[in-house]
């Protein structure tokens, strides 16, 4: 079985796993916890720890079951199928996530921050300003450049208030 991952359309992760899981197509969600207040009432919903992404296992295409694949193609919520080239590394990286939330059941997704990689801030007191990250340990450093006289400044930001930039 090969792992692959389903690029699905906004908010239907669930929807293609129950798709999955009605035609017998193995699949993998990771959720988390999170906990909504609605008009003064706590509800626990599950929501998805990478929006737009579910992991399905498929037969390789020379041992498919037939229409296996054209079975998650005519789910409609499909954007693309991503191969994965390295099936080890996949798998070893998906059961650190499974080790992960079975630990803390409300752990959630950040985006990769890379020393030297552009960001965005996108909230607190610095939103909207974009800079550089230059270190990553505990809270990220970001600095803010002005080529033309050659100096910067350091702003702090929380992981989960920057975005990279493409």
């Amino acid at each position: 079985m090969d792992w692959n991952v389903l690029h699905v359309k906004p908010r239907c992760e669930k929807k293609m796993a129950e798709y999955c899981r009605y035609y017998g197509v193995e699949y993998y969600l990771p959720l988390r916890q999170e906990t909504k207040v609605y008009q003064r009432r706590k509800v626990a919903v599950e929501k998805p720890v990478f929006p737009g992404y579910v992991f399905v296992g498929l037969l390789p295409a020379e041992r498919e079951i037939p229409a296996q694949r054209e079975t998650v193609v005519k789910c409609g919520s499909l954007v693309r199928i991503i191969e994965v080239r390295d099936q080890a590394r996949f798998l070893h990286e998906i059961s650190q996530v499974r080790q992960a939330l079975t630990i803390d059941s409300t752990l959630g997704a950040s985006s990769s921050i890379v020393k030297g990689k552009p960001v965005r801030i996108l909230s607190g007191p610095f939103q909207g300003l974009e800079g550089v990250v230059s270190s990553v340990h505990g809270v990220t450093r970001v600095v803010l450049n002005v080529d033309m006289i050659g100096q910067s400044v350091r702003v702090d930001a929380d992981a989960d208030m920057i975005e990279p930039l493409d």
